[in-house]
Parts: structure tokens; C-alpha cells; sequence
């Protein structure tokens, strides 16, 4: 079972782009949107063709039920990874970068970067492209299983800087002369002791600039205020990495002193936020990793860099079940990519047991962004009623079970229409 829906309109030699929707307007960051607005999707690889429908059949759903056909999504495939590669040669087309770039919001599934033939990730070029600055990863127990106790204690968002720190791949490698370059530099003129880079060392630069940091904070501290949350955490090992980790922990507390959060941003440790405040703290990453297993309900939003990002939010989502339980947006100047936590799951591709929650959470938090947060919550209610009632695909039983807990077994498609039944 597959996109049954009218308002899809599949690729077909090219982009078909509908003439009953309209595009989302971009102006100064912020999105204007249209009752029909056309957003595109990506497929997605390996258990992407499986779980990419299962997100439309319960976002379109949603939205019938919220606004009575007021309102309704125009969603138009775009091609990447390997159904790209198949149709145009290409694993991410000029014409689909166009076409995001026209939509301004969109989302995909998950993308795989073939092993051993020279191919660059395309997330990455996806970011690169639209300067998708933070990453935003939303973790919350709605009901599953987890390996913890008392799991409601998980409500927590983590913000990843994703345009800065070690990801930007400029690295020099053992025994290449331009690692030996770069040695010679740091020894001869930055004064640099011998005995920290030995002859076969490799090198790897960490970037991390005051302009991309302050954007990303303050993305994240209007989160925090908009959204009521308290308690945010900057992280970092700035107490060994002072130029880069450090820097980023005292720039985010320099945002805080700006006339925007002066008066709404609280950074002294013995005060507490009032109404209409947050509460800003600087925690140790490896503090943090510790503080999110032991006490997971004392912070609220997570600021980090970009690899720290990816450690934290992986370990945040474990809490809870894993990546598939949890939804992920790409964010920058306006421009927005939602999208899976997982990847690609080739090993099970087309035996219809994949999960479908990670994008389908992920295309509820797109109804959020677009303003439709009434049809985005009735997805988290009919997802956790879901839950109450056992049901789910097999790695959900699974869980249930592991824990003496009897449930019913679903396919993805058939989970997807269990969700869809449950919104009212």
C-alpha cells in the first residue's frame, strides 16, 4: 500500500509541481503559509519507501480532521539517494535542491551514502545547501517501552549546532604531506611543542565561530521562551577546549545580555525564572551525559556544538527507546528539512515491519512549524493512545514484551492506519 492520496503528486520524469497548491512565502526568516502550501518529500532509502507513506496517510489525516478541508497539505516527491541515482544518474539532482529552495519547508526520509564508491553524505549537502544551522531534536515518552524507570521524567530538547566544529570535515591525514604542512606551521611559527605532534600524526581542525554560535543560540532561547520551558543548558569541555567549547559556552551567555533576552533570560545559579523567564546554566558534557540518565527532568532545552549534539541527543533518545521514537528538524534563516532520526535499515526494507513513528513525529513537528499545531497534537494523542492499548510494529511489541507486557503486532502500513483511526 502505497500514496493513495490526491493531493500527492509522485516524480515523473521531472517534478510535478500541483497547480492547486501554492508555495510558502519566506520573509525576514519568517515563513508566511499558504491553506494549501506545496511541501516537498523525499523518499528516502531502504525502509524509506515504506515509511515515508505511513507519515502522509497520518499527517494527512490529521489535518483533515482539524480543519475540515480548510486547510491541506500539496505534497510533491523529489528525488534523492538511490531512486535518484536510478532515474537521473544523480544522487541529489540540481532540480530537487530548486525545488526545496522554491518550497522553503519540506521533509525526508532517510538517506544511505553508498560504502566505497566516493559518495559525500547528502544530509550534509542538504545543510550545506540551505544553512540548516540547528538541528533539533524534540525527545519525549509518549507511553513505549523504555529501559529506565519512570521514563515521563524525559522531556527534553536538544538543539545541535549543525554547521560548525569537526563536521566540516577539514582534516589532515597521518603521513600525507599536508598533514606534514601543517605540522611543520604549528611547530615553526604558532610554537607548538614537538612532543604534541609526532612526526605520524594526523590532524583534525575543530572551527567553531562566535556568529554561527550566537544564531543558534538564540534560536534556541526563543524556543525556550515561546514553548514556557525553564531550565536550559549550554554544554560544552570548556574547561579543556577553551578557543572552541569554552568560547561557545561564553558566547551563548553573551546572547543572554542582548536587548531581546536581557530581561527573559536569567543567568545568575541561585535566582529562579519567573513568568515569562528561562533560566540559562552551563553544564560539562560529560556532566550532562551523566545528569540526563540520573536525572533526566532537570533540563529542558539543551544547547550544544555539533559533535557534542550528536552524542547527547543520541543518549537522550535511548532513554526513551531509541531513534525511532523520536523526530528531528533541520532549522535555519526560515528554511526548514524534517526529517527520521535513523537511518537507513536496509536489513529490513520492504518486509513491512519498519517503525514509522520517527518520521511521523517528525511530520507533526513540521505541523508545528507551519503554525498547525492543533493537527500536530492530535498525531501525539493518537500516537499515545497507541501505546496505551499495546499496539505497535514489531520492535514495539518487542519492548512491550521485554517487559511482561502483552501486545499486538502490526505492519507499518497497518500502524499508520491504527494512528490515523485514533485522531478524532
Amino acid at each position: 500500500m502505497g500514496y493513495e492520496a490526491q493531493n500527492v503528486f509522485l516524480w515523473e520524469e521531472g517534478v510535478k509541481t500541483p497547480q492547486s497548491g501554492e508555495f510558502i512565502k519566506l520573509k525576514d526568516g519568517k515563513i508566511e503559509v499558504p491553506d494549501r502550501p506545496i511541501i516537498p518529500f523525499i523518499e528516502g532509502d531502504g525502509i524509506g519507501p515504506e515509511i515515508t507513506p505511513a507519515m502522509i496517510l497520518v499527517v494527512n489525516k490529521a489535518v483533515e480532521k482539524t480543519y475540515g478541508g480548510s486547510k491541506e497539505i500539496q505534497w510533491v516527491e523529489v528525488l534523492a539517494g538511490d531512486k535518484a541515482e536510478e532515474n537521473t544518474g544523480e544522487r541529489l539532482p540540481q532540480e530537487t535542491l530548486d525545488f526545496l529552495k522554491e518550497a522553503v519547508v519540506g521533509i525526508k526520509g532517510p538517506l544511505g551514502t553508498p560504502v566505497g564508491k566516493g559518495a559525500r553524505s547528502i544530509n550534509s549537502a542538504l545543510r550545506r545547501a540551505f544553512d540548516f544551522y540547528s538541528a533539533v531534536r524534540p525527545v519525549q515518552w509518549m507511553g513505549q517501552a523504555t529501559p529506565i524507570p519512570n521514563p515521563g521524567r524525559v522531556d527534553v530538547v536538544v538543539f545541535r549546532e549543525n554547521t560548525d566544529d569537526v563536521y566540516m570535515g577539514i582534516e589532515f591525514f597521518s603521513g600525507t604531506d599536508e598533514a606534514k604542512k601543517v605540522r611543520d606551521f604549528l611547530l615553526g611559527e604558532m610554537g607548538v611543542k614537538e612532543s604534541a605532534l609526532p612526526e605520524d600524526v594526523g590532524i583534525t581542525v575543530k572551527p567553531m565561530s562566535e556568529f554561527k554560535t550566537k544564531r543558534h543560540v538564540r534560536k534556541a532561547l526563543r524556543y525556550a521562551l515561546e514553548s514556557g520551558r525553564k531550565t536550559v543548558a549550554v554544554i560544552g569541555k570548556g574547561n579543556i577546549m577553551k578557543a572552541t567549547e569554552g568560547a561557545f559556552i561564553n558566547w551563548a551567555f553573551e546572547v543572554a545580555q542582548e536587548p531581546e533576552f536581557k530581561d527573559k533570560v536569567i543567568t545568575d545559579p541561585e535566582a529562579e525564572p519567573g513568568d515569562g523567564q528561562v533560566k540559562l546554566v552551563k553544564v560539562i558534557t560529560d556532566q550532562m551525559l551523566m545528569q540526563l540518565v540520573l536525572r533526566p527532568e532537570a533540563y529542558d532545552v539543551i544547547i550544544a556544538q555539533n559533535l557534542n549534539g550528536d552524542y547527547v541527543s543520541d543518549l537522550a533518545a535511548s532513554l526513551i527507546g531509541g531513534p525511532g521514537f523520536v523526530p528531528s528538524g533541520n532549522i535555519g534563516g526560515g528554511y526548514a528539512l524534517f526529517e527520521s532520526t535513523h537511518g537507513t535499515a536496509y536489513d529490513i526494507a520492504g518486509q513491512g515491519i519498519a517503525n514509522p513513528l520517527s518520521i511521523t513525529l517528525s511530520g507533526a513537528m513540521m505541523l508545528e512549524y507551519l503554525g498547525w499545531k492543533e493537527s500536530a497534537e492530535k498525531i501525539y494523542d493518537a500516537v499515545k493512545s497507541s501505546f496505551e492499548d499495546r499496539v505497535g510494529t514489531p520492535d514495539i511489541v518487542a519492548g512491550f514484551k521485554r517487559q511482561g507486557i502483552e501486545a499486538r503486532q502490526l505492519s507499518t502500513m497497518e500502524y499508520a492506519q491504527e494512528i490515523a483511526q485514533r485522531i478524532n
